[in-house]
């Protein structure tokens, strides 16, 4: 069996900290917790947890504490979590049958992200990341914001979930190091050009957050998700502004880069839908249900365009065209996802009433 130290920076995490020491110190074999300033009892809990309660001085940029707590493990593997990141119950046992069983060959593991849930549990964004890494191979994390560990070696994807679980936080502090760095005059990577554009779309400062997209996407050094990733932000942020032309444009241009994918397809059905060209927008709709979902990708997923979402806009098309049938197959199909979902129980009763008739 491997053994694990869990590697985690905190600041001001009084509310979260606790259930994410809970869902996980059981199965890891020591905790390094970093400080980076708290002022509520952040670290007072943390010691409850683990003797390992170090401070470091805030400088504006992640990876250096993270690297910092790095550089304090002592296990074979380095896992690391955000004090509002939980293991639920059935990730915890795939967590401890890993732990188990994991060839020391191994050199990363990289575990599922789920961001973000519907009222049905459903899973609406994920991703995936490195989250377990061998100690001896000294690992370095890189970017003062939105940081990434850089791997090599044996890779292995496991179908581990990380659950994100916010509360709160100060949504204003990344934008705040970008623009502190920018004004002292340093040069962005095209990682930086993407995350700070991404920083002003937040923000809804759609105007900088294109220019800067633009300037990622013609460094054409971007990692081939984050360009597509960006298609779709300038599509948003084009559709936010009211130039629809331009949104359209971009959902295309994602095409460029790869096969459809499903949330593009759905971008383009719905600004059809917005102008009543229903046929237009089952034609996408459609192929949103009909694409392969690319296996093993790292990148950013709606996971309701690969689900529920066509088959319920496809519902309202087709009861648009007179098909009723049709939209009745497809809001059962959008209810085998959401089977309690008000919109989707309103349909099936509306559209029985219909069909009797």
């Amino acid at each position: 069996m491997i053994r694990v130290s869990l590697c985690m920076i905190v600041k001001n995490e009084e509310e979260t900290l606790g259930r994410c020491l809970e869902s996980v110190a059981d199965l890891v074999d020591e905790i390094i917790i970093v400080d980076t300033g708290s002022t509520d009892s952040t670290k007072e809990i943390a010691r409850k947890w683990t003797p390992h309660v170090l401070d470091f001085e805030w400088i504006d940029d992640f990876a250096a504490a993270r690297n910092f707590s790095f550089s304090h493990a002592s296990m074979e593997y380095i896992l690391w979590l955000d004090a509002d990141d939980v293991l639920l119950e059935p990730d915890r046992q795939k967590f401890l049958h890993l732990k188990q069983n994991l060839d020391s060959a191994v050199d990363v593991v990289s575990m599922y992200y789920h961001l973000a849930f519907d009222s049905e549990g459903n899973v609406t964004a994920s991703l995936r990341r490195n989250r377990l890494a061998k100690r001896s191979k000294g690992f370095r994390w890189y970017g003062a914001v939105h940081e990434y560990l850089a791997v090599n070696g044996s890779v292995l994807n496991s179908d581990i979930a990380i659950t994100h679980l916010p509360v709160n936080h100060d949504s204003d502090r990344n934008l705040r190091i970008y623009e502190r760095r920018l004004a002292a005059g340093e040069t962005f990577t095209p990682r930086d050009l993407f995350y700070y554009a991404n920083e002003c779309f937040d923000h809804q400062n759609y105007e900088r957050a294109i220019e800067y997209y633009t300037k990622f996407l013609n460094s054409k050094q971007g990692w081939i998700e984050d360009i597509i990733a960006t298609c779709g932000k300038l599509a948003d942020c084009y559709f936010h502004l009211g130039d629809m032309e331009r949104a359209k444009e971009y959902a295309l241009k994602s095409f460029e880069y790869d096969t459809p994918r499903a949330e593009f397809c759905c971008r383009l059905g719905y600004g059809f839908m917005q102008q009543g060209e229903w046929n237009k927008a089952v034609f996408w709709y459609k192929l949103a249900t009909e694409v392969e979902k690319p296996k093993d990708s790292w990148g950013y997923f709606n996971d309701a365009c690969w689900t529920w979402l066509p088959h319920l806009q496809l519902c309202v098309c087709y009861y648009h065209l007179g098909e009723y049938e049709l939209a009745y197959k497809h809001n059962e199909k959008a209810r085998q996802y959401k089977p309690n979902d008000e919109q989707v129980l309103y349909n099936k009763n509306y559209l029985e009433s219909i069909l009797k008739t």
